[in-house]
């Protein structure tokens, strides 16, 4: 019997109740080449057959171009393991040093307990410290005050309204951008307090 491929080693961000578990494309193959549904939906913490089709049908039909990659970690609870969601990086850019954030709770039980607020600071830090990024955007609805509030916690500016950007119900929405650069995270980085550490799997 053939032997199952090992599965890749993540980096690991750890914070005060919280570890952040890198997602790269080099995961998600293995995941979608080497593991059953069950493991997928254990590993990415989907509810259902419609969100595992969903990440099915996102892998078949490519998630990075030759010039487009991404980044994302796994939010895990430290206590339990239990998967709160997902912060990290998408539209990934690498020769023009930039990258958009997303961010998102698979519960609305686990929102206003800080999660990402604690997630998002470290994800941004390592954008800028270990990818080498020198632009980090994220767009939000209008209306989206609580997102909106965190990004701002973290420095970003509003650079702009994008108009009809995304479809929601079947309606184009505005978003609305901001963005952080490299100096500006210079700047904020002493006031976040951030607490977290990074373990590579070279040292696991």
């Amino acid at each position: 019997m053939m032997k199952k491929p090992a599965f890749p080693q993540p980096v690991v961000l750890e914070t005060e109740r919280l570890y952040l578990s890198e997602l790269t494309p080099a995961i998600y193959q293995h995941l979608f080449t080497a593991c059953s549904d069950a493991e997928i939906e254990a590993y990415l913490g989907l509810k259902n057959e419609a969100e595992l089709a969903e990440e099915k049908d996102k892998y078949s039909k490519g998630l990075t171009t030759y010039f487009h990659s991404f980044k994302n970690f796994r939010i895990l609870h430290k206590e339990n393991n239990t998967v709160l969601g997902r912060c990290g990086f998408h539209t990934w850019i690498v020769s023009h040093r930039r990258a958009e954030v997303g961010y998102a709770l698979l519960d609305d039980s686990y929102k206003q307990k800080g999660y990402m607020t604690e997630a998002l600071g470290p994800v941004i830090a390592y954008g800028f410290e270990e990818m080498g990024l020198r632009r980090i955007e994220a767009l939000a609805a209008e209306y989206n005050t609580p997102s909106i509030k965190l990004l701002k916690r973290f420095g970003m500016q509003l650079e702009g309204v994008i108009r009809e950007h995304y479809v929601v119900d079947g309606v184009n929405e505005d978003s609305v951008l901001y963005s952080i650069i490299r100096p500006d995270y210079d700047q904020h980085k002493p006031l976040w307090n951030l607490q977290f550490q990074i373990h590579r799997p070279e040292q696991l």
